[in-house]
């Protein structure tokens, strides 16, 4: 190791102070802030609420914080399963083909690139009311006889939640794929030699040595749920048309650009970070590796 520190310090500084100002500095003055009456963004604080915990008090009497906590924990669940899941099937499948493996990961991780902003245009065009691409389809199929509204009450989740599981599948499968790459060939010859099937190799080869790159996958799944906010609200022009399709960051977003309520926003924003640390903590728990592999 390294006998004089010094340098390294030297390298350390500027990107501490930079965390330091543009992370941690904002992250205390929003929990500061949570306790503060704010009026509206510019604004300072007016002091104190009255009783400081006011505004944990409101998110616990909320009615519309309750239904984005619920449809953020549904998302959560989905986004776990179905995000990390696709990319994991689909990690597999390239990493077993002999050729055009480098192709796949392009294309696969191709949305992520894309801005967020115009992946919700390209779906509000998908899912249109009249002369949508998807309605055109299912009625073309013979399907369905007339247009649906895919943002009523009884399509809005289907209709939100499909491009940010399709957004990040991507994202998730490059991250298996360099875990998958890292599993030594000699593991899966002396298998094979040992008489091991394909479904077997995965199960106790591939499946375990991943648990890592699972885990941090999950994670990234989970605190990512939380904090979905771009793709949505620019489906939903405007903002939420419905009171049913709240999430915790287009609430947080609502709360504090278009009411002006800066101080119950920061509140909102701290209760993310809490329940991302939390939620974590404890699939990492789950998840952690239970043998030396």
């Amino acid at each position: 190791m390294y006998k004089k520190k010094g340098p390294l310090a030297l390298f350390l500084i500027p990107t501490f102070t930079f965390l330091t100002f543009y992370l941690y500095y904002p992250f205390f003055m929003n929990i500061y802030n949570s306790f503060q009456q704010i009026g509206g963004l510019g604004e300072s604080g007016r002091g104190m609420n009255t009783p400081w915990y006011e505004n944990y008090l409101k998110i616990a009497n909320d009615p519309l914080m309750r239904t984005a906590l619920k449809n953020t924990m549904v998302l959560m669940v989905l986004t776990v399963v179905f995000q990390v899941g696709i990319a994991l099937l689909l990690a597999l499948l390239v990493d077993n083909i002999p050729f055009g493996g480098k192709f796949f990961r392009t294309v696969y991780f191709f949305p992520i690139v894309i801005s967020a902003t115009a992946l919700g245009l390209l779906f509000n065009l998908i899912f249109l009311y009249n002369g949508g691409m998807l309605n055109q389809l299912l009625m073309n199929l013979g399907l369905i006889k007339e247009n649906i509204d895919w943002k009523d009450p009884n399509h809005y989740f289907l209709t939100m939640v499909l491009p940010i599981i399709w957004q990040y599948v991507g994202f998730y499968f490059v991250i298996i794929v360099t875990g998958l790459n890292n599993i030594s060939e000699d593991l899966y010859e002396a298998a094979e030699i040992d008489g091991a099937t394909g479904l077997q190799r995965v199960r106790y080869i591939t499946l375990p040595l991943l648990r890592p790159t699972l885990c941090t996958c999950l994670v990234l799944a989970i605190t990512g749920s939380l904090k979905v906010f771009d793709l949505p609200w620019t489906m939903f022009v405007g903002g939420m048309p419905l009171d049913k399709s709240w999430l915790t960051g287009t609430y947080m977003y609502y709360q504090t650009m278009n009411m002006a309520d800066v101080d119950y926003g920061s509140a909102i924003a701290v209760l993310i970070v809490v329940l991302g640390v939390i939620i974590s903590r404890v699939a990492n728990f789950l998840f952690q590796d239970k043998e030396d592999y």
